[in-house]
């Protein structure tokens, strides 16, 4: 088997079929397997993956006892997996036309990791933007083991998907994967995968950058914003700064180039939508950690721009602070 679609879900009975027909209808789906790892779902989860594996004898099913969270579910999957390669998938996104013959095609290569693009899309499935990784945004190949190719890389990194936070944009030989361990220390931020990759890239892993867009994301439905939009924001700004500080050092050119990253996302109009809601919705958004989040992420800023992001938020009112929202 050359590739395993590995799915963990939790709870997305709502969306699966979609995910799956989007798979399953591509040229040459009969020949790749797809494998869903429940988390312990509550709701038809298993009822409908009965019906379906019953239908495509390349799909399996597989229920977890208990919820065990991003981190150790997508460990499993893969675990799990059978082919040479895993496109780490989720649950409720959208295989593009043709994006499974493509990535076939890819890995025949041979590297060790692929980054796929993807369609940000609202939560109904219409177009928003196509969302970027690198720049320029040309294909290219990384060998992230040798110093001064890993410096280019993190140099184009846009944002946190340049450092693998989207799983559906990743596809990993699963040789490669199993060099290094499930990391006990990530367990629990959502990006356990993300530091297995960190961890690998001394050791050695060639990355292909496919400028491709593979996949539609479906957005406004993201499980981690259930406790507000702040906690989610801390999430990956804490997140990513531990990765880059861990992995190389805080005060490493890498982890530098990972808290820029990290600032294209945590931007200006985000802190200051953050601080308008944070107003408007004291009982679920938290001023006080948002302006924890804005002196961590901007603590080594040098620009103009950050700069004077940093001072907007400070003392700009909240009836201007609002003026974000649109």
């Amino acid at each position: 088997m050359k590739l395993s679609i590995t799915i963990p879900v939790y709870n997305f009975a709502e969306f699966l079929p979609e995910t799956l027909d989007s798979i399953l209808s591509q040229e040459g789906a009969d020949g790749v397997e797809v494998l869903v790892v429940d988390g312990a779902s509550s709701d038809s989860t298993p009822e409908l993956m009965t019906r379906i594996c019953a239908k495509h004898p390349n799909v399996r099913y597989y229920r977890l006892p208990a919820k065990g969270g991003i981190d150790q579910d997508m460990a499993k999957s893969v675990e799990l997996a059978r082919g040479e390669y895993c496109w780490l998938f989720s649950g409720d996104d959208i295989m593009g036309p043709n994006a499974l013959r493509a990535v076939l095609s890819e890995i025949e290569t041979g590297y060790d990791l692929y980054i796929l693009k993807h369609m940000e899309c609202f939560k109904d499935m219409r177009p928003l933007m196509e969302y970027p990784v690198l720049d320029p945004d040309v294909p290219a190949v990384f060998e992230l083991s040798d110093e001064a190719q890993r410096m280019a890389y993190f140099k184009r990194a846009v944002n946190s998907e340049a450092f693998f936070s989207f799983m559906g944009g990743l596809v990993v030989k699963r040789s490669t994967w199993n060099r290094v361990s499930l990391n006990a220390d990530f367990i629990g931020s959502c990006w356990a995968h993300a530091a297995r990759f960190f961890e690998l890239m001394k050791r050695g892993l060639s990355l292909s950058y496919t400028a491709r867009v593979a996949l539609s994301r479906r957005g406004e439905n993201d499980s981690f914003s259930n406790n507000g939009l702040v906690r989610r924001y801390q999430l990956q700004v804490e997140g990513f700064h531990k990765l880059g500080d861990t992995f190389f050092g805080p005060n490493s050119v890498e982890a530098r180039e990972v808290r820029r990253a990290i600032r294209n996302e945590f931007s200006r109009r985000v802190v200051m939508v953050l601080k308008a809601l944070c107003h408007d919705r004291p009982h679920i958004e938290k001023k006080q950690l948002l302006d924890h989040l804005v002196d961590v992420a901007y603590a080594d800023a040098r620009s103009a721009k950050d700069l004077t992001t940093k001072l907007m938020y400070r003392w700009l009112p909240i009836r201007l602070a609002k003026k974000y929202y649109c």
